[in-house]
């Protein structure tokens, strides 16, 4: 058996104080939302499933950030928290000096609602990432599994593997009109499944496809990123009824039900 070096980083966090420079709908339940500014200077992501913390105005319409300290973020006492939310780095260019953040529109939220109506000049504060996890670059093929919430970090992660890597993709999205255009120079096979009105926290589409896959030869790296419970499990079946090395997976909750997404 091969064994297949991942690497952490560790990154400082620096909170950064940005504007919106563009906002597109990119599908019915996804905004696209560019932003830039001088303090986007040395911002750095290594990884496509990194996260970002952004910080919206709070109910006062100013920003209340915390204070970063060995025991955790600290917040000024007597005044409203800033909202603050995980999103991934969906695209940074350093020579434009812009952002890309893909927000899940979903709800009544925070980040929902500032992702609709956000407008050139609005003001984000972004903070991270903390670090970086590099998964090895020589597996024989690597899946991806995730819900609409991951999918800004599965589109970076193909359009970021050697055109010599293979890549098996599943993903769960609110409807047809929600699916992207996924853009690789690895050998790619993507399957969308749409839950069409069914419930995300409760939706099987995504385990029920992984129990009828079929293993690839050689070594496969599971990444998985959906609702926590759901991941949980996903990462318990792959490592018990497959035989997975749990070292080969990496399975994160990107939300909870009945709480906010991250995107």
């Amino acid at each position: 058996m091969t064994s297949h070096a991942s690497t952490q980083i560790r990154l400082v966090p620096h909170f950064r104080s940005l504007q919106v420079l563009r906002s597109q709908r990119l599908t019915p339940n996804m905004q696209r939302i560019v932003v830039g500014g001088e303090a986007l200077q040395g911002f750095d992501s290594r990884a496509a499933d990194d996260h970002v913390k952004l910080f919206f105005p709070n109910s006062e319409g100013t920003f209340v950030l915390p204070e970063l300290t060995e025991h955790g973020p600290r917040y000024p006492q007597g005044l409203p928290p800033s909202p603050a939310r995980d999103y991934t780095p969906r695209h940074y260019d350093a020579q434009a000096g812009e952002l890309v953040l893909d927000f899940v529109l979903h709800g009544d939220g925070a980040a929902s609602r500032w992702a609709t109506n956000a407008q050139p000049g609005d003001e984000l504060v972004v903070a991270g990432p903390r670090g970086s996890h590099l998964i090895a670059d020589d597996f024989d093929c690597y899946v991806l599994i995730g819900d609409e919430t991951a999918l800004p970090a599965i589109a970076r992660r193909l359009e970021e593997l050697p055109d010599d890597a293979v890549a098996e993709v599943f993903i769960e999205i609110p409807e047809e009109g929600d699916r992207q255009p996924l853009h690789s120079d690895a050998q790619v096979t993507v399957s969308w499944f749409e839950r069409n009105g069914f419930d995300a926290s409760s939706s099987t589409l995504l385990e029920d496809a992984l129990v009828d896959f079929e293993q690839p030869d050689g070594d496969t790296h599971y990444w998985i990123a959906t609702e926590s419970s759901r991941a949980r499990m996903m990462r318990k079946f792959i490592e018990g009824h497959l035989q997975v090395p749990k070292e080969w997976i990496r399975a994160t909750g990107y939300w909870k039900a009945d709480q906010d997404a991250a995107g």
